[in-house]
């Protein structure tokens, strides 16, 4: 149950005579409703009310629910009054003047106080401690305490006998707001009719239950308010769970805590040599160009250690790295061809088999764009999708603000992808510091990943897809 459905479920026990016992010696509510009538015809013979039409008896269909023998089901305009605030035009309302102009924007949101010059009636002012409700738009209740203003149109003000519990009366219309709501009219807004209003059934209670209902409901609240706070930190806990426990079990996994290691695997340090052989098979067929030596990896450069069998490499060293470029949008014979072209918004943190632009052999061949085979792992390198995921399904080129890596055989492909996802965070802010982050290519080969040795890496993976898409379901 939500703390806005507990609060409901009281204040609904209070209307229907259940949150607190009757007392036979408090009286009963038809001996009350004879006193406030006879209040009534006092106020008329005085001429300080004006004398309305009876209003038809309370009908059984009307009646919501059972309450206590000693209540009375009355019409509201039995007991109260409700006066309309004022319909100001808008060249009336002022951004300084006399009197502050109360609308119900303000009782909701506190937003651009208005005012006004002109002096009423005084049944058009509000001051601390009067009965309001909104009825346009937002609907409610409110205890009016901000000092002499205006009430604007949407406002009503209820004037009610001295025989009636103020705040039993708020409690009353508050937990029969809903309600209220949906005896309206409107569709761009929704809003009640005053006559609708007055004619609305409430269960009314001898004075002194009314009196010890409300002590009832003020007693409860603050346990409603701890219940509420303690509701909101496990909701906050709820929505970030799935995602925490993700990146908790992305974070495992890279650091050799999701599987065991097994001897029969080998070691990450004979998997490097082999992937070393395999690079410089590659630079000798001319398939990939001779770079630069990477840097050895000093040990401060280590975020975290990792199991013996495991090696931390260079990006640079365990696969072909490269950018894309975007072909001249001015030379049509670029563009609408047969060969996949990858912006970073398409990249989906998944497989890619789909992509929405293509371009044509032509631009291949004489632009620099690079056609990356299937497996290809990529990553968006700045802009607002930095750090941004993906693994090609399909051959495809990307434009220059995507880095592809294609691994050297040795290095699993999807072991990859979930180390970049499990380092996304960290990518991000290498590429902070510029006017737009830029991770860049550089900064990647040059960063550190965890070398498992290759079956650990596939058992891993293998963990990983069956965890995850549980993380998903959580949400």
């Amino acid at each position: 149950m939500t703390p806005q459905e507990l609060k409901n479920s009281i204040l609904q026990l209070a209307i229907q005579g259940k949150l607190v016992e009757q007392r036979p010696e408090e009286g009963t509510a038809e001996e009350l409703f004879q006193k406030i009538q006879e209040e009534k015809q006092r106020l008329i013979a005085e001429k300080r009310i004006k004398k309305e039409k009876p209003l038809p008896e309370i009908t059984e269909d009307e009646r919501p629910f059972d309450i206590p023998e000693s209540w009375k089901w009355v019409r509201l305009s039995e007991f109260a009054t409700l006066y309309n605030g004022r319909a100001y035009k808008q060249n009336e309302l002022l951004s300084k003047g006399k009197y502050p102009v109360l609308r119900v924007g303000n009782l909701f949101t506190n937003n651009q106080w208005y005012y006004s010059d002109l002096d009423l009636e005084p049944e058009k002012y509000c001051h601390n401690g009067d009965l309001l409700y909104s009825w346009s738009a937002s609907f409610g209740p409110h205890i009016w305490n901000g000092g002499k203003v205006i009430y604007h149109y949407h406002i009503w003000k209820i004037e009610y006998s001295n025989r009636i519990d103020r705040d039993y009366l708020f409690y009353m219309l508050l937990a029969d707001t809903e309600q209220i709501k949906r005896s309206g009219h409107g569709l761009a807004m929704i809003h009640v009719t005053k006559a609708g209003m007055e004619r609305r059934p409430f269960p009314l209670p001898p004075l002194i239950e009314q009196k010890r209902i409300v002590a009832k409901i003020e007693e409860l609240l603050p346990y409603i308010d701890r219940y509420e706070q303690a509701w909101s930190k496990l909701e906050q806990f709820n929505s970030r769970f799935p995602e925490d426990m993700k990146k908790t079990l992305l974070q495992y996994a890279i650091q050799g805590k999701l599987v065991e290691q097994c001897p029969e695997d080998g070691t990450a340090e004979e998997l490097f040599a082999q992937i070393q052989e395999e690079k410089q098979r590659l630079i000798a067929e001319k398939k990939i160009k001779k770079e630069k030596p990477l840097p050895e990896i000093t040990e401060d450069e280590k975020p975290f250690d990792i199991p013996e069998s495991w090696k931390w490499v260079r990006l640079g060293n365990c696969g072909s790295w490269g950018s894309g470029a975007t072909p001249s949008r001015t030379n049509s014979e670029y563009y609408g061809g047969t060969v996949p072209w990858l912006k970073t918004g398409d990249l989906n943190d998944g497989t890619i088999t789909e992509i929405p632009e293509y371009i044509t052999e032509l631009a291949l061949e004489k632009t620099s764009v690079r056609l990356n085979p299937i497996g290809s792992v990529l990553m968006a390198m700045y802009g607002a999708t930095i750090g941004k995921l993906g693994i090609l399904g399909i051959e495809a080129t990307t434009n220059q603000a995507c880095c592809a890596c294609i691994p050297y055989e040795g290095l699993y492909n999807k072991f990859l992808f979930y180390f970049l996802m499990a380092s996304r965070t960290a990518f991000i802010k290498l590429g902070e510091g510029g006017a737009q982050p830029n991770i860049s290519k550089e900064k990647i080969v040059n960063a550190l990943i965890p070398l498992p040795p290759l079956a650990e890496q596939k058992r891993i993976v293998e963990k990983l897809e069956q965890l995850l898409p549980l993380c998903e379901r959580l949400k």
